[in-house]
């Protein structure tokens, strides 16, 4: 049996991003799976039944480290000498892609998610926009994961249009709705979530699922829910996530507020976001800038519409007036005005609820997208053996 080596910088990307992928993928290729953090990649291959080989990386430059890792990937691909390597994650591409074309493994595959730079200046923003195209370069195939980001990467000039392509209708992995399913909690369950997180029964809750950073739009969000609550005292903050205060700091403001106002509530990183979804009435999703985010997907997929960004990725799963409700970047006012109109607007709350599984089911579910790559996979395995 050919064999594929998946790489995430961390192996949490392999939990999330891909969950259930390399397990499927392993009944038609070899797979094993490469991260940092050695004992949590170990349980990740334990518990997927994949095989593992630990590299360490940092999301941060660390160019002396990311050079260790490339000699000791390269080492690993001359002895294991894969049919395809396929990265995720903007560390593990670079690292990945260039290992692997110095061992001549024949099929390179890259999946762009977002693209952290754009939030990104000056001479760092350099440094990162040749390090993106140089990936691209070393890669016979790059996969943007929305048609939007599919835009960006070409305005930018990081590869030719012939090198990119969007599988399905985007997404990294799809979604598996049979997971994600409203009718699997009680009226029962929610009540005792609410009262463990001390939430008001009656209240009306919008929920954020993430990283709770300054470019997921968090700032806005505190900022716009503090400013409505004062009016509307009905109304909970849900905050499911961990905080990144040294990547990615709030301002200090901001996080006192989430640290001290009665009706924002936090949970911190939750393996299971299904309960949480449904406890809540609407998903607020400012961010900057995404892939395409499984969290938009996931609420939908739990009948929870959702307040998003016009930005790739969000602009794409969300149809404006269908399933959710699309504002600009940055904007506190529209931030403000779509969370007040969802809560005041009762029979379009139900609309856009109605709507959202039906087309999460329609165009996302994840046994679809995985064949898709399976095709995709076999396909270049096939023009590999006549090339």
């Amino acid at each position: 049996m050919q064999k594929l080596v998946r790489i995430t910088t961390i192996p949490l990307s392999l939990e999330k991003l891909l969950e259930g992928q390399l397990t499927f993928m392993n009944q038609h290729f070899e797979v094993i799976a490469v991260s940092a953090e050695k004992k949590r990649l170990e349980e990740y291959g334990f518990n997927n039944k994949v095989r593992t080989f630990w590299i360490e990386m940092t999301r941060a430059i660390t160019p002396l480290q990311d050079l260790q890792a490339l000699i000791k990937l390269y080492r690993f691909f001359k002895k294991e000498k894969p049919l395809i390597v396929h990265t995720h994650t903007p560390k593990a591409g670079i690292v990945g892609m260039l290992a692997g074309k110095l061992a001549r493994v024949p099929i390179r595959l890259h999946t762009v998610a977002g693209l952290p730079l754009l939030e990104t200046k000056g001479s760092k923003r350099k440094v990162l926009d040749a390090v993106e195209a140089f990936t691209y370069k070393l890669a016979t195939r790059v996969y943007p994961n929305s048609f939007e980001l599919k835009k960006i990467i070409l305005n930018l000039s990081y590869a030719k249009e012939s090198k990119l392509k969007v599988l399905g209708e985007g997404s990294s992995n799809g979604i598996d709705t049979g997971y994600f399913n409203p009718s699997d909690f009680s009226h029962t369950d929610n009540l005792r979530l609410k009262e463990k997180l001390n939430i008001p029964e009656s209240d009306f809750i919008y929920i954020f699922v993430g990283r709770l950073v300054k470019e997921k739009g968090i700032n806005e969000l505190v900022k716009s829910f503090v400013s409505l609550q004062k009016d509307r005292p009905e109304i909970s903050l849900l905050l499911v996530g961990p905080f990144e205060q040294e990547l990615d700091p709030l301002d200090s403001n901001v996080y006192h507020l989430i640290q001290t106002h009665p009706k924002i509530f936090t949970t911190g990183y939750q393996q299971d976001v299904r309960p949480y979804f449904s406890i809540s009435d609407v998903l607020a999703f400012p961010s900057y800038r995404e892939g395409f985010p499984n969290v938009v997907m996931q609420a939908n997929a739990m009948g929870v519409p959702a307040i998003v960004t016009n930005i790739n990725g969000c602009n794409e799963i969300i149809e404006d007036g269908q399933n959710g409700i699309i504002i600009p970047v940055k904007s506190k006012e529209a931030l403000m005005n779509a969370m007040k109109e969802v809560l005041d607007k009762v029979s379009l709350r139900m609309k856009l609820s109605e709507n959202a599984r039906k087309l999460i089911q329609k165009k996302y579910e994840r046994s679809q997208y995985w064949q898709i790559l399976l095709k995709e996979y076999k396909e270049l395995e096939a023009l590999n053996k006549h090339s």
